[in-house]
């Protein structure tokens, strides 16, 4: 068994939780395609077994969040799930907000967040920052495509949709946002609707899954990736099977392999003029 499953988190559980309920479920090894802190819910894209091999095709793809940001507060994880550090600091209008939404979208280099899973020589941010160790983390470039003011949500909290790439932290783009209008915020709600190509519409509890129907929820390996499909023959592929690579007429890229049943064996890759399997998926 093999594939992807596009969970809809719940608010509060963590991603671990979620990968032991599939692999409970399934009994194969399985992996999330991005992690979700505990307070936010959404698409959390779940690998099954030999599918695992492709989260770094993954993790860079542009992602879709519906996020909350509460003005005026200050938190010391960046979110309202922390330690609140000051209130009562200005909370900016709709229309300064909009002013400022530019500056935010583009290739940035963004500071992660203290509370994070960052590796700081050999430990993770969250564990140094829960034990009082004071330490810097350095500014990694990330992509942020759009940033839309959604509504006003209360007095002091407003909506936006972010779409973003890999890696980018929401929290931290809420502090920034909060930095360029001379105030503090912090993160107090925050959905993740699209992943790649896994959507909240297309989504499903992990509660409402047992052994009799995840199978029906499972979706194909190969449906997930874009790449162009070569069916592989004769000698051309025993070479493939036995890790030699063959000549081809393809261009340059990366490809979805085939073999002489119909059965989808791998990734692979052609460069000048050759061609060799990259990643086994069957």
């Amino acid at each position: 068994m093999t594939g992807f499953i596009n969970i809809d988190k719940e608010v509060d559980a963590s991603s671990a939780r979620e990968v032991a309920v599939i692999k409970r479920l399934t009994g194969q090894p399985c992996g999330h395609m991005g992690t979700l802190d505990p307070m936010a819910g959404g698409v959390l894209p779940i690998g099954i077994g030999n599918a695992c091999r492709l989260f770094d095709f993954f993790l860079t793809k542009r992602k879709t969040y519906l996020a909350t940001f509460k003005f005026g507060v200050d938190y010391d994880t960046l979110d309202t799930t922390g330690k609140l550090l000051s209130d009562g600091d200005a909370v900016p209008s709709e229309e300064s907000i909009l002013k400022a939404l530019p500056l935010l979208i583009g290739e940035v280099m963004q500071v992660p967040p203290k509370y994070s899973a960052k590796n700081i020589n050999g430990a993770r941010g969250y564990a140094l920052a829960r034990a009082g160790v004071d330490f810097e983390l350095a500014p990694k470039k990330v992509n942020i495509y759009d940033i839309t003011l959604v509504s006003r949500r209360s007095c002091d909290e407003y909506d936006f949709r972010i779409e973003c790439g890999g890696g980018t932290y929401v929290r931290s783009v809420c502090r920034d946002m909060a930095g360029l209008l001379g105030t503090h915020a912090a993160m107090s709600a925050l959905i993740r609707v699209k992943s790649g190509i896994f959507e909240l519409k297309d989504a499903v509890k992990s509660s409402t899954l047992n052994k009799d129907n995840i199978l029906s929820h499972i979706i194909p390996t190969d449906s997930v990736l874009s790449f162009e499909a070569v069916h592989m023959s004769g000698d051309q592929q025993k070479k493939l099977l036995n890790g030699l690579s063959v000549p081809t007429s393809l261009n340059d890229g990366m490809y979805k392999i085939y073999l002489e049943d119909g059965h989808f064996y791998g990734l692979g890759v052609a460069d000048d003029c050759r061609l060799k399997v990259k990643t086994k998926l069957c």
